[in-house]
């Protein structure tokens, strides 16, 4: 079967492809519809918005629960808004157990700018994936990219470490601390604070901000190469959220937006999910053989992982 042409995949949705590209918000829900849950019509989006993308700033907000993340983006919108900058929201919530689905916690928190056309926020469910991004949301990225948007903006679920996944992607990484880290910076400075272009102190009214801001900077100035800078906000009252506006926009025309490394976060991930499919799929009387083979001590892990991926080559149709 002759694989399908870049033209005739774009003409697969020729009503409301063009209406994606000139912004149009209706256009822009189907598309991300269809691209996060891969139905047919995605191929075309996907091929649809190619040499429209690298102009949107993606900004990415992650960092430890309860840190305020959401507030804290909402009180940014606020600023980008007043800026006349249009903005896609890409909220990454916890799976819904039952259904697989966001919880939508993040979209109810930014309820405020559901009347505001230049405002378009999606949940996505992070699907248990590790790094708290969904399979797709680099490719919800590039379809708000494609639309006109201004800014791109992506909230983690604040799971911890893996959070680092969210560097893969975003053009300028923020990440949100709450007061009082005291003996924490330690533990978790090796993750997600390492990725940071932007150190936040959030709730800075409460107390031991200021210390905390102190630690923090402390440790970036231990850091190689230019010191990150350290802000405190309180988004609840928008203390210190122009500022953070500011050292974001600043940073960002420093930083040259990259498509290519949000297609490659998605390439890897489509390989890893395409090799696990494949390792599901292998027979268990072959892999219990092999676990039992290590637990005996006859194989080394190594031997034994050479040995599994040999049964991958073995049916590449699997």
């Amino acid at each position: 079967m002759q694989n399908p042409t870049a033209d005739s995949v774009t003409a697969a949705a020729p009503d409301w492809l063009q209406a994606l590209l000139a912004g149009e918000r209706a256009a822009l829900a189907r598309a991300i519809t269809a691209v996060e849950n891969e139905t047919p019509e995605a191929r075309a989006v996907l091929q649809g918005i190619r040499g429209r993308l690298g102009r949107a700033l993606v900004v990415g907000f992650t960092g430890a629960p309860g840190a305020g993340k959401s507030t804290l983006v909402s009180a940014y919108v606020d600023v980008l808004r007043r800026r006349d900058l249009t903005v896609g929201v890409v909220a990454v919530d916890p799976s819904s157990p039952l259904t697989g689905g966001a919880i939508l916690g993040d979209r109810i928190r930014m309820t405020r700018h559901s009347g505001d056309a230049g405002v378009f926020i999606r949940s996505l469910a992070s699907r248990g994936h590790l790094g708290g991004l969904s399979r797709t949301a680099a490719r919800v990225i590039d379809v708000f990219d494609a639309s006109g948007r201004d800014v791109v903006v992506v909230e983690t679920v604040g799971t911890g470490q893996s959070e680092v996944e969210v560097a893969e992607i975003a053009d300028v990484r923020v990440v949100v601390n709450a007061p009082g880290l005291g003996d924490d910076v330690q533990a978790i400075k090796a993750g997600i604070l390492e990725i940071a272009d932007v150190l936040v102190i959030n709730k800075a009214d409460l107390p031991f901000a200021e210390r905390s801001a102190r630690q923090l900077a402390a440790m970036s100035a231990q850091r190689s190469g230019q010191p990150v800078p350290v802000l405190q906000t309180s988004a609840s009252s928008g203390q210190g959220v122009e500022e953070l506006a500011d050292a974001i926009a600043a940073i960002g025309r420093r930083k040259r937006p990259d498509p290519r490394a949000r297609t490659r976060r998605l390439l890897q991930t489509l390989a890893l999910d395409a090799v696990r499919r494949r390792l599901a799929g292998l027979p268990d009387a072959a892999v219990d053989a092999l676990a039992d083979d290590v637990l005996s001590g006859a194989l080394d892990t190594e031997t034994a992982l050479r040995r599994m991926m040999d049964l991958l080559q073995e049916d590449p149709s699997r």
